[in-house]
């Protein structure tokens, strides 16, 4: 039996779950949910995860486990091959740790401010103050991750799922309508992601809808 990932193909927090079992080379089935798939307040869903939001991961012993990057870090824990993505030692896992969850408390406000201004939202009802403001918000943050990729590939020196948190942000901010400055860094970084298959897939190849 192979492990069940539910959850729409253009969800940011879906991609990085399909980035790195992709990475990983686990037999997986994916299920449309949420957005205009619906299912996510349907009884069954609910039994699985009681938020109506995607990704939900369903082991095949049945074990169901929600929130993206839990879901990463438990992938990551369980499945062969993913201490390359997770290092077991205290420390590079602490690393890892801390830039998954600065992208949930810090950069996720922003993109997603700017991601619903000119994708989710008609011409005539966007709020470009609004936009500009996390524009300015996002464009902060992205330095700080411009100066810790100085010297290195990834954020934490080698591909980890920590730049899978991120990638889908990455992606999103070099895509959207938005003023961006030179950050080559960053730009480096976002190339290595895109030469990765598995980002490529389910990443980088979905338009921004």
């Amino acid at each position: 039996m192979m492990l069940t990932i539910w959850g729409r193909a253009n969800s940011v927090n879906v991609m990085k779950v399909l980035f790195l079992v992709e990475e990983l080379g686990v037999p997986y089935t994916r299920i449309d949910a949420g957005g205009a798939f619906g299912r996510t307040r349907d009884a069954d869903y609910v039994a699985m995860n009681p938020n109506p939001s995607v990704p939900t991961l369903v082991m095949p012993n049945g074990y169901s486990l929600w929130e993206s990057n839990s879901i990463l870090r438990f992938l990551a824990r369980t499945q062969p091959g993913g201490e390359a993505f997770y290092p077991r030692d205290p420390e590079g896992a602490g690393d890892v740790d801390r830039w998954m969850d600065w992208t949930l408390a810090s950069l996720n406000a922003p993109l997603r401010d700017i991601f619903w201004t000119f994708v989710r939202t008609p011409e005539a009802e966007r709020d470009l103050k609004q936009a500009a403001v996390a524009r300015d918000n996002a464009e902060r943050l992205f330095r700080m991750l411009e100066t810790r990729l100085e010297g290195r590939d990834f954020v934490t020196g080698r591909l980890s799922i920590a730049d899978m948190a991120l990638g889908g942000f990455l992606h999103r901010w070099f895509n959207l309508p938005v003023e961006r400055p030179s950050l080559p860094n960053l730009r480096r970084w976002y190339d290595a992601l895109l030469a990765r298959p598995a980002y490529a897939k389910h990443v980088a190849v979905l338009p921004l809808t």
